[in-house]
């Protein structure tokens, strides 16, 4: 994949490219734009920084790793990121983050939809999403690029199953 520009339904348009493997700057970026909230929202639990070896795996793109980054016009750090690990042949699990205040302007559906395009490129046909179950615009975001199938409680966190195919 290129790097492409897209625009949301709602919000600015964006410059989204993959994510560089070893990027830990960019994923670095994206963390620290997001608040305490936002952070527990998407690791599940209380996330004041990112230890080495957890940001190095981040950042880690392979054969069953890759991430979308999105940035905003004009604002030079990024807005976004969506990332796929494939956990077999056809299935991946999926996990996205917006800096809080581009939240609820629309990237993380327009980001999260391109990284589900190019999975089905890739030829994965499930996706899997794990998110703290008081989350629900994660899964409100995963229903709209994709079929949910599934969604079960896996301890305090939801486990979110849907087809792409």
């Amino acid at each position: 994949m290129q790097t492409r520009l897209i625009t949301p339904r709602r919000g600015p348009q964006l410059v989204v490219r993959p994510l560089r493997n070893g990027d830990t700057a960019t994923v670095l970026a994206v963390f620290g734009r997001l608040g305490p909230e936002s952070r527990r929202l998407r690791f599940n639990g209380p996330k004041p920084c990112l230890p080495d070896r957890e940001l190095e795996e981040l950042a880690r793109m392979d054969e069953s790793h890759y991430a979308l980054v999105a940035w905003v016009a004009g604002d030079p750090r990024p807005a976004a990121i969506a990332r796929l690990a494939r956990t077999s042949r056809g299935s991946a699990e999926i996990a996205f983050a917006v800096a809080d205040e581009y939240q609820h302007s629309g990237i993380g559906a327009a980001l999260a939809a391109e990284l589900v395009a190019d999975a089905r490129m890739a030829g994965i046909t499930e996706i899997t999403a794990l998110t703290s179950s008081d989350n629900p615009a994660a899964l409100a975001l995963v229903r709209r690029i994709a079929k949910v199938v599934d969604v079960c409680f896996e301890g305090p966190e939801l486990s979110i199953r849907a087809a792409i195919a």
